[in-house]
C-alpha cells in the first residue's frame, strides 16, 4: 500500500505511514482506490452535472478522462435524493454548478449532502496560473473552511416585529477536527506554515474557542509553522502580498468570503478548484455560478470542474493520472492558443477540450 501511495503524497513512506494510521477511513480510502488501480480495475465515481453549463463541464471531464484513460466509471445522477443514495453507495463525488431557484430544491441537496456526509472540510487551492497574467504573481495558497457550523448552522429566529437573530455556533469537535485536517494537510503536501483566521478579539468565546484548538493542534505538529490573524488583517495582507500566505484555516462564514477573494487573485472561481472533504465521503465541485446566459453554447470553461476532478483523484491515490491531466489543461491555457472567453481567447468548450485531449492521450 504504501508503495502505490507514495507517489500521490509529498512525504517519506514512515510519515506517511503515520498519517495513514491516524486516519482509519483515509487509509480504507487509499486501500480502495489503489487495489482498483493495481488490479487494472476501475472505481465508480458519482457525477452530478448540475444546471446551466454543468452539463457541457461534465461531458468536458469526461471526455479529457476517457482520454487520459482514467480508470473510474461514471454514475451520472439528476439533482434528487438518487445523488445522496450514489455518493453514499461510491463513497466519492464531483459535483457541476447548481441553480438554487425557490421550489427545486437544490440548496436542500447541498445542505443535505453536507450532512450525510460529514463534510467538515472545504479545501480550495488558489495558485497563479503560469502564462495567464494576473495583478499578482506566484499566488500559492490554500483556504480551508470549516464547513458544517458557524454563521451557518441555520440557527435563526425572530425575537420580535423588526427584530431577527441569528446564531453562531461554534464547537470544541468541529474546530478541533478542522484544525488538525489543516495540519494534517500542510505536512501531506509538503507545506510549511498554517495561519489560523479569526475575529477572536470580537467574539472572544466563539472565535476564541476556535482560536484555542488550532493552537493546541500547533502544538502536536511542531513540524508546521503556526500564525493566527485576525480576519481583516488577513484581507488586507492578501491584497498587498498573497505570497507570505500557505495554509488557512478559519471558522466557515469566514472561509466562505476569503476563499472567493483568493480566487481573484488567480483568474476567478473559473480557474479555481474545490473539494469538500468528510468522515464518511468526499465530494469535489466547481464553485461558480450556473452561467445561464451562454449554457447550451459552447462558450464554457470546463477548467474548474476539470482541476476538482484533479483534486478528486489524488484523494483517489491516483496521482499519476491526476498530474498529467493538471499540466494539459495548465499547458493548454499557458501557451494562448485554446483559452475560452473568460480567460482572454477565443476557443470553445470544445476546443479547449479538445486540446487538452491532444496532450493527455
Amino acid at each position: 500500500l504504501l508503495q502505490l501511495c507514495q507517489p500521490s503524497y509529498k512525504m517519506p513512506s514512515h510519515q506517511l505511514l503515520l498519517q495513514l494510521m491516524k486516519r482509519p477511513s483515509q487509509l480504507l480510502q487509499a486501500s480502495r482506490g489503489l487495489s482498483a488501480a493495481a488490479a487494472g480495475g476501475t472505481r465508480t465515481v458519482t457525477l452530478i452535472p448540475g444546471d446551466g453549463i454543468g452539463p457541457e463541464i461534465s461531458n468536458s471531464v469526461k471526455k479529457i478522462f476517457a482520454a487520459a484513460k482514467v480508470p473510474i466509471a461514471w454514475d451520472e445522477v439528476d439533482v434528487t435524493p438518487k445523488a445522496i443514495d450514489s455518493v453514499n453507495k461510491h463513497g466519492i463525488g464531483l459535483k457541476g454548478p447548481l441553480a438554487t431557484p425557490v421550489g427545486k430544491g437544490h440548496r436542500s441537496l447541498n445542505l443535505a449532502l453536507r450532512k450525510e456526509f460529514n463534510l467538515y472540510a472545504n479545501v480550495r487551492p488558489c495558485r497563479s496560473l503560469e502564462g495567464y497574467p494576473t495583478p499578482y504573481k506566484n499566488v500559492d495558497l490554500v483556504t480551508i473552511r470549516e464547513n458544517t457550523e458557524g454563521e451557518y448552522s441555520g440557527i435563526e429566529h425572530i425575537i420580535v416585529d423588526g427584530v431577527v437573530q441569528s446564531i453562531k455556533l461554534i464547537t470544541e469537535t468541529a474546530s478541533r477536527r478542522v484544525a488538525k485536517f489543516a495540519f494534517e494537510f500542510a505536512l501531506r503536501e509538503g507545506r510549511r506554515k498554517v495561519t489560523a483566521v479569526h475575529k477572536a478579539n470580537i467574539m472572544r468565546l466563539s472565535d476564541g474557542l476556535f482560536l484555542k484548538c488550532c493552537r493546541e493542534e500547533a502544538h502536536k505538529h511542531p513540524g508546521v509553522e503556526f500564525a493566527e490573524a485576525y480576519l481583516d488583517t488577513v484581507c488586507l495582507n492578501m491584497v498587498q502580498d498573497p505570497t507570505q500566505f500557505d495554509v488557512l484555516v478559519m471558522p466557515n462564514l469566514y472561509g466562505d468570503i476569503l476563499s472567493d477573494l483568493c480566487a481573484g487573485l488567480v483568474g476567478g472561481l473559473g480557474v479555481t478548484p474545490s473539494g469538500n472533504i468528510g468522515e464518511s465521503g468526499a465530494i469535489f465541485e466547481s464553485v461558480h455560478g450556473t452561467a445561464p446566459d451562454i449554457a447550451g453554447k459552447d462558450l464554457a470553461n470546463p477548467t474548474a470542474l476539470l482541476l476538482s476532478g484533479v483534486m478528486m483523484l489524488r484523494h483517489m491515490q491516483l496521482g499519476e493520472f491526476a498530474d498529467r491531466i493538471e499540466k494539459a489543461c495548465l499547458d493548454s491555457i499557458g501557451d494562448g492558443r485554446a483559452r475560452t472567453k473568460d480567460l482572454g481567447g477565443g476557443a470553445t468548450c470544445s476546443q479547449f477540450t479538445d486540446t487538452i485531449c491532444s496532450r493527455v492521450a
